[in-house]
């Protein structure tokens, strides 16, 4: 018997409801209905009485009910016991966030000196896809704000810079509007590569009423700072932290007036519990070390 299945039953008990019970899930309504009259048939009796208008609790789904209830219980402490002596912590990152990974981790193990980290350097869905699975532990990311079935917990915030090459006529290094801006190509990572700063750097924009012509997308932080530094014509956006990762003498990062800032959270099962105060904590701006 397979904890899926009582899972399954479980919230199809408490909706009365397949479709509202595979939402609550985030699987198909066909995936639930197939782990239902499997558990049935393993089990050999009806669990539900269904109709066009209504689903229902048999006799014996009742019964089973407060059996599944405790097995489950039961799973999740063992998965809390398991937990808390961990040997690895599995964290999804992305290009520009080297200092506070390595902030957070020297943090994270003032409080447990006894884990290895193992960094998983993923596009934002491809982490929150991986730590749905349960294949990462906690992830890190910026400008997202909710994601169904996890929970996001803000942790610091950093401004959005233009950055330029060292022969624009804004290199100087004086804040800069994006009117200032807005007669030359702007270069952005394409939208599913880095959808929260897109977004973001796209609603300024639309705030202003500003429509600057935009080139080809560019791709990696690395290859970005080599392009914008090409062009005397060209610039991009990013992030304090990133900003803070480039080492070019070609590019000069310039701050934007009115600022723009974009917020940065620890993504976590929503079952974490003590575990994700931990965790922000440690990858907040400021942290604060742990006294016994």
């Amino acid at each position: 018997m397979e904890l899926r299945a009582l899972r399954c039953f479980v919230a199809v008990a408490d909706e009365l409801h397949f479709g509202r019970a595979a939402e609550r899930l985030h699987i198909a309504q066909p995936a639930v209905s197939q782990q239902i009259a499997r558990l049935e048939r393993e089990l050999g009796v009806r669990l539900f009485d269904r109709s066009p208008r209504r689903v229902r609790l048999t006799e014996a789904g009742q019964r089973v009910l407060d059996a599944a209830r405790t097995t489950l219980a039961a799973a999740g402490q063992v998965k809390i016991a398991a937990k808390q002596v961990p040997t690895t912590v599995r964290i999804g990152t992305a290009a520009g966030m080297t200092a506070r990974l390595e902030r957070g981790i020297d943090a994270l193990r003032e409080r447990a000196p006894e884990f290895d980290v193992v960094l998983v350097d993923l596009p934002v869905e491809a982490r929150i896809n991986a730590l749905r699975q349960g294949d990462l532990d906690l992830a890190l990311t910026r400008g997202v704000g909710s994601v169904p079935g996890l929970t996001v917990l803000p942790a610091w915030e950093e401004n959005l810079l233009a950055v330029v090459s060292g022969r624009h006529p804004a290199a100087d290094g004086a804040p800069v509007g994006l009117a200032e801006l807005a007669g030359d190509t702007l270069r952005l990572p394409a939208r599913e590569h880095d959808p929260s700063l897109y977004d973001a750097v796209v609603l300024a924009l639309r705030d202003t009423g500003l429509c600057p012509p935009t080139g080809r997308p560019v791709g990696t932080l690395q290859d970005t700072i080599v392009e914008v530094g090409s062009d005397p014509r060209s610039w991009t956006v990013l992030s304090a932290d990133q900003v803070a990762e480039i080492h070019s003498t070609r590019v000069r990062a310039i701050p934007l007036e009115p600022a723009i800032t974009i917020a940065g959270g620890v993504i976590v099962a929503a079952d974490a519990g003590n575990a994700a105060e931990c965790a922000v904590a440690a990858f907040r701006d400021e942290v604060v070390p742990h006294r016994p």
